[in-house]
């Protein structure tokens, strides 16, 4: 199995047009027209990520070569967003973004080579190829893509931006970190933190905030901000710089402070908050007990957090509490990916289909879980994977198949209604 580690104020005024959504399954579930936004690249793979309230989507889409571009579908056309060098170089949105003004974040290759050796986040989690460049966090706006600074190391990655136009994500500094490695040998050698960029108008630029792990880890990365500048991350040690031990804690920064610890599931490692939306609700996947660091001792399930009580699985929890959304079947892994103003979660989860395991994508929603396949109105032929993102009017895009060609395509789910 191969996964990917890996919005508006409005909410109040569209909460019943969301609650009274065609329903064709008698489940209570809103029905979806399901577009195929296909491979612009030219490659075989592609993948809707992040969906804001205008309708922008943006993602990643291959190439011939089989390198990736940051990808952006607007008003029924795509658009290859570059690198930050030259063509042939790698670049992707990797993370729900949530700007609806035209700023978008991600990761690109530039063309300096790694002077540690290092794969960094970018190899490990998005990218298909590579040849060992530095990998930073980019900012692209008015249709110019910019580098974003680390804390003197070499390598970034950016995640998410609310509409402030403050982003998030990690980057390295100048320690050599002795936990690097300690699990999986990735060749990681510079320690990295959770970082806010904000605008620096005598720079004309951004500059970096340190956000802090928590007390008594060493590296952290910040994976999503909502509107309020409520950002959502992991903290732990170094390790491979992905996920494992680096995401030990999952915690809360605000006002360039940990504001708190979210409790996990269990497990010790892998506890990921992918989303936070403006209700200050979380989403993501955390480990139940008897996981181990390394991707294949780990055993995530699809979580829900709110300060509030909530309903999960026909029970009210209590506000504070971290629920396990479950997954499509006993036993078997699900993430969480994207959670709108209407605590509307997407993601993944593994299914059996005959006699193999399977992605297919799902939504969570009213205290269930559903196979957002079996909510597809007639029409599409493809198969939806992965649900990456879900703005506040339900639309969702994400990853699909095509059985037809064996394409890996970028798909948008539109409500019927």
């Amino acid at each position: 199995m191969k996964t990917k580690l890996p919005l508006g104020l409005f909410f109040a005024l569209t909460s019943l047009a969301l609650a009274s959504g065609a329903d064709a399954t008698g489940s209570g579930q809103r029905m979806y027209r399901v577009v195929d936004l296909g491979d612009p690249g030219g490659g075989s793979f592609s993948q809707g990520t992040t969906d804001n309230q205008p309708g922008w989507i943006a993602g990643w889409s291959t190439q011939a070569d089989f390198t990736v571009h940051a990808e952006l579908w607007r008003g029924g056309a795509a658009m290859d967003l570059g690198t930050l060098g030259a063509p042939t170089l790698n670049s992707a949105v990797a993370w729900p973004n949530r700007n609806d003004h035209g700023v978008i974040v991600g990761i690109s290759e530039t063309n300096e080579l790694q002077p540690n050796g290092e794969s960094w986040s970018c190899y490990l989690a998005v990218f298909f190829v590579g040849d060992g460049h530095v990998c930073r966090g980019f900012v692209w706006s008015n249709g110019r893509m910019s580098a974003l600074p680390t804390l003197g190391g070499d390598n970034g990655f950016a995640t998410g931006v609310n509409n402030r136009d403050e982003i998030v994500g990690w980057a390295e500094n100048t320690t050599h970190d002795p936990t690097c490695g300690e699990f999986t040998n990735t060749g990681q050698v510079l320690q990295f933190e959770a970082v806010m960029w904000v605008q620096d108008r005598a720079e004309s630029g951004y500059r970096a905030i340190e956000l802090p792990p928590y007390p008594g880890d060493l590296d952290g990365a910040a994976t999503a901000i909502n509107q309020w500048g409520e950002v959502v991350g992991i903290s732990g040690i170094c390790d491979a710089a992905i996920g494992g031990g680096t995401a030990k804690h999952m915690v809360v920064w605000k006002h360039g402070q940990v504001l708190r610890e979210l409790p996990t599931l269990g497990g010790g490692y892998w506890n990921t908050p992918m989303d936070i939306n403006d209700l200050g609700d979380i989403t993501g996947f955390s480990d139940l007990p008897g996981d181990g660091p390394t991707i294949a001792q780990a055993n995530f399930q699809a979580f829900l957090w709110s300060a509030r009580p909530f309903t999960c699985n026909g029970a009210t929890v209590p506000g504070g509490s971290t629920c396990n959304l479950g997954a499509l079947g006993p036993g078997l892994i699900s993430e969480a990916l994207g959670v709108n103003n209407h605590d509307q979660v997407v993601g993944l989860s593994q299914v059996v289909v005959g006699s193999t395991v399977e992605n297919h994508a799902f939504i969570w929603q009213n205290g269930q879980m559903a196979d957002l396949n079996s909510l597809v109105v007639p029409g599409t032929t493809l198969t939806l994977t992965i649900a990456q993102d879900i703005n506040d009017l339900g639309v969702i895009t994400g990853q699909a198949t095509d059985p037809a060609t064996g394409a890996t395509v970028t798909f948008e789910a539109i409500p019927a209604d």
